[in-house]
């Protein structure tokens, strides 16, 4: 029997794992090794006084109906209406003798997708559209500039050569200085004149002012069925107690099927001989021999693992100039929320009905805020009482974000929310933080060479890149298991697989938030 180290796990190295269990004929016996003590990387749930905190927000939704069918295989899709579809005795898709989440914990369930902007204290739609509501919201002028702009966008493309080049093109000047710059400042800590199109062409792909009008003005005339239209998603899947129970889930499968997970092992060293990895060696002097290898590290402590002396000067000197950004999420516990619900959703105490919201407000550091009640009734402690949010902030490590005092910051923060007329500061009941170093991915800087590191990787020729930090690329979930499950391919059958070709899951051109209709059904 063969071995196969895993570093991470998180979504793509516990996917590895499963999947070359799954393949017994190819006899690999899986060995994952994890930094921490917490399984699901980024993917994590954290559980704060029995109110669960999702980093980040992750929507259980792929194109790739591979990655869909082992969602489906680790956690069964609901059978019977969860706790706030039976409150608000709302209709819900159901699987026939699925399980019942009243009753049982592993359990998928179907979550609708609303998610909106904040600017100027009002909500926008997003992606940003420009029906009779943004109009309003906006105002004349705003909205004359905005439709002039776009017009002068659509006559005279900009060559790309960064990422404000990019939504220039696609949305015209006026709406990416309202919708885009900002917003992508706080993300980054850089203007996005600084930053490489690649991450546009990564996330926003396609989408454009022009395929948003076509897909509202077409909406109310398209079958629901048959339809071979790209439409924008609006429902996805969610594990009962969020995105980490899956990956928990996965991981005692894992472990059920024979293979390893060994937490607190992190690798320190990689030992290199003629372009084949040998072993690893982790902080506490452990050395783990191998016959493949898949790193989900990120690149740069890769690099660092190999020794500067032992790989190529170039490629080294870009992975170690790669630029990564760190997050910070307060998860906050109020008696309720200032803003009101003038949709036509019912919500348990009629709360907005967003996921999460995009704050665009130019006053606050705040970026982004999720509201845990609407990703799963069950995340919440006491759901008809109270609302538990994540206010999520994008930091450097060592900068005056990061290294704040975390009830100095908790402070900082409910400030901010208050300020912008989200909450009342009496109604806050607790607060916690929560800090991810190296969340994601920059494409700055050293970033423009990321082919000379890739170049190298690829001639390792028993290590195999997968995941958002493994590949330095700003990928989803389920892109991160799909890496994974190619990197298995390549392990099994080389010849019909090339490891290189791994590097290409999420570069295809659709944006991300499509999926073509008939495939959703199956067909």
């Amino acid at each position: 029997m063969k071995t196969c180290i895993i570093i991470g796990a998180g979504p793509a190295g516990l996917t590895a794992a499963y999947e070359l269990l799954k393949h017994k004929e190819a006899d690999i016996h899986p060995i994952i090794l994890e930094a921490s003590n917490e399984i699901g990387g980024i993917s994590k749930t954290v559980e704060y006084k029995g109110n669960r905190i999702d980093i980040g927000g992750h929507r259980f939704f792929s194109k790739s109906q591979e990655v869909e069918d082992l969602w489906h295989e680790v956690m069964p899709l609901q059978g019977a209406p969860s706790k706030d579809d039976i409150i608000l005795e709302r209709a819900v898709p159901t699987v026939e003798n699925g399980p019942d989440p009243e009753k049982e914990d592993v359990v998928l369930l179907n979550r609708n997708r609303k998610s909106r902007i904040l600017y100027l204290h009002k909500f926008f739609d997003y992606p940003i559209s420009m029906r009779l509501s943004t109009i309003h919201n906006m105002g004349f002028r705003r909205t004359w500039r905005a439709g002039w702009g776009y017009i002068a966008s659509a006559i005279h493309k900009r060559k790309e050569n960064s990422l404000a080049d990019f939504y220039i093109n696609r949305f015209g000047k006026p709406l990416y200085q309202m919708f885009f710059e900002d917003y992508t400042t706080k993300v980054w800590g850089r203007n996005p004149s600084e930053i490489s199109p690649d991450w546009g062409a990564q996330r926003v792909k396609g989408l454009s002012l022009m395929k948003l009008l076509g897909s509202a003005l077409l909406k109310p005339f398209k079958r629901k069925k048959n339809n071979t239209e790209t439409s924008l998603i609006e429902q996805f899947e969610y594990p009962k107690k969020g995105p980490g129970q899956l990956y928990e889930t996965m991981a005692e499968r894992i472990k059920e099927m024979g293979g390893e997970i060994r937490m607190n092992q992190e690798v320190v060293k990689i030992n290199l001989e003629n372009g084949v990895v040998k072993s690893l060696i982790t902080k506490d002097g452990n050395e783990i021999s191998g016959d493949y290898f898949v790193s989900s590290m990120p690149i740069k402590d890769l690099y660092v693992a190999f020794g500067e002396e032992n790989v190529p000067e170039e490629a080294y000197k870009v992975a170690s100039g790669l630029v990564y950004r760190d997050f910070i999420t307060v998860g906050l516990l109020v008696k309720k929320l200032l803003l009101k619900n003038e949709t036509k959703i019912k919500t348990v105490s009629n709360i907005v009905p967003d996921t999460w919201i995009y704050v665009q407000e130019r006053e606050v550091k705040l970026g982004r805020l999720q509201i845990f009640n609407n990703w799963s009734p069950y995340m919440v402690k006491d759901l008809e009482n109270t609302v538990w949010i994540g206010m999520e902030y994008f930091a450097n490590e060592g900068d005056e974000l990061w290294n704040m005092p975390e009830e100095d910051f908790k402070k900082f923060a409910i400030d901010e929310l208050a300020s912008i007329d989200v909450i009342d500061k009496e109604d806050v009941l607790d607060a916690t933080e929560i800090k991810v170093k190296k969340a994601y991915p920059a494409y700055f800087d050293t970033y423009k060479d990321i082919d000379k590191v890739r170049e190298h990787l690829n001639t390792i020729t028993n290590l195999y890149c997968v995941g958002r930090n493994g590949q330095h690329r700003y990928n989803n979930m389920d892109h991160s298991m799909l890496t994974a499950m190619d990197a298995v391919k390549s392990m099994i059958d080389p010849s019909s697989f090339k490891k290189e070709d791994i590097w290409n899951v999420n570069t295809e051109k659709e944006y991300h938030e499509t999926k073509e209709a008939d495939k959703k059904e199956g067909k």
